[in-house]
C-alpha cells in the first residue's frame, strides 16, 4: 500500500495538472469558432450518452489544424521559434559553460557563495527583470549612458525591439539553467585524471578537450535542454524585448487567446507547440535515464 501510493502521487499530479488541461485544449482545438461565451462552438458534446460517443468520429473535424498550414504565419512563427531556442542556447552554453568551470575550480570555501550568486537573480520577479532589461538597452538608457561616457558611441543604440535585445534576455534569464547541471558534472570530476594527462604529455587545452569536456557531457546536455524546451514557447521576453519583426509562437498563442479571441485556432497551436516539446522532453528523459544507469 505505502508503494501504490508512492506511486499514485505523481501520477495524480500529472492527471490533474497536465492530462486533464491537455485533453480541455484538445477538445477546444476541434471546436469551431463562435460569437460567445466562452468564444468557441464545441464539437464534441458528451451530454447525448452513448449515442453521442458513437457519433464522434463523424463530427470531428481537423479545420483547426489544415488552417495552421495553409496560413504562412503559424509555420513561420514555428522556425522562427526553433530558430531562436537553438541560437539561444548555443549562446547561453558559451557563456554559461566558462563560469561553470570557473565556479568548480574555485576554492571549496568560495564555491557556496558563487552558487549563492548564480541562483540570486531567482529571488527578484522574473517580469521585473525583463523590464530591467528594457531600460539597460532603451535608445538612451543605461548601456548608452555608460557607453557615451567611455566615449564609445556617440549617438543612441538601437538593441531594443530587435532579436538582438531577445537573445539578451534569454541567455541572462536562462543562464542559471545552464550553469548549476554543468557545474555539478565539473564539481564531482576528479581532478587527478588532468593531472595524469598532463604526465603523459597532453597539454593544459588537449586535457581539456579529451577529458574534462566529455565527462561533463551530461551536465551539458542536460543544461542545453533546460534553456532549449522553455524558450521555445517563450512570450514575455519577445513581447517586451523584441519587436515587430520578432516572430515566436509564444507570442503568436498569446495574440491568438486575447487579441483575436480565436480559442479553437490558438488551442490548435498550443496543441502542434506541445508535440513539438516532447521531443526534446523524450531525449532529455532518455539522457537522464542512460546517465543514472551510468552512476548505478
Amino acid at each position: 500500500m505505502r508503494r501504490f501510493t508512492l506511486i499514485a502521487v505523481p501520477y495524480l499530479w500529472l492527471l490533474a495538472l497536465f492530462l486533464v488541461p491537455f485533453l480541455i485544449v484538445l477538445k477546444i482545438s476541434l471546436s469551431d469558432y463562435a460569437l460567445s461565451i466562452p468564444p468557441y462552438a464545441p464539437t464534441l458534446d458528451f451530454s447525448a450518452g452513448w449515442q453521442g460517443i458513437k457519433d464522434l468520429l463523424s463530427k470531428l473535424d481537423f479545420e483547426n489544424y489544415v488552417f495552421l498550414t495553409e496560413d504562412a504565419l503559424y509555420w513561420k512563427a514555428y522556425l522562427s521559434s526553433l530558430k531562436i531556442a537553438l541560437i539561444s542556447t548555443v549562446l547561453t552554453l558559451l557563456v554559461g559553460y566558462p563560469i561553470a568551470y570557473g565556479m568548480a575550480r574555485a576554492a571549496p570555501e568560495w564555491r557556496p557563495t558563487l552558487l549563492m550568486l548564480v541562483i540570486l537573480p531567482f529571488w527578484t520577479s522574473f517580469l521585473i527583470r525583463v523590464y530591467a532589461w528594457m531600460g539597460i538597452l532603451a535608445s538612451e538608457g543605461v548601456l548608452y549612458q555608460f557607453l557615451s561616457f567611455l566615449g564609445i558611441v556617440d549617438e543612441p543604440l538601437k538593441i531594443l525591439s530587435t532579436n538582438t535585445a531577445v537573445y539578451i534576455g534569454i541567455v541572462y534569464t536562462y543562464l542559471p539553467f545552464m550553469i548549476l547541471p554543468i557545474y555539478a558534472a565539473l564539481e564531482k570530476m576528479d581532478d587527478s585524471l588532468i593531472e595524469a594527462a598532463e604526465d603523459l604529455g597532453c597539454s593544459r587545452m588537449s586535457a581539456f578537450w579529451l577529458i574534462t569536456i566529455p565527462l561533463s557531457k551530461s551536465g551539458i546536455i542536460a543544461g542545453c535542454f533546460l534553456v532549449f524546451i522553455p524558450t521555445i514557447g517563450e512570450f514575455v521576453i519577445p513581447s517586451l524585448l523584441g519587436g515587430s519583426d520578432t516572430l515566436m509562437i509564444g507570442k503568436v498563442l498569446w495574440e491568438e487567446f486575447f487579441s483575436n479571441r480565436d480559442w479553437p485556432v490558438a488551442s490548435a497551436v498550443a496543441i502542434i507547440l506541445l508535440l513539438i516539446l516532447v521531443i526534446p522532453i523524450v531525449l532529455f528523459q532518455r539522457n537522464q535515464q542512460l546517465q543514472r544507469e551510468a552512476e548505478g
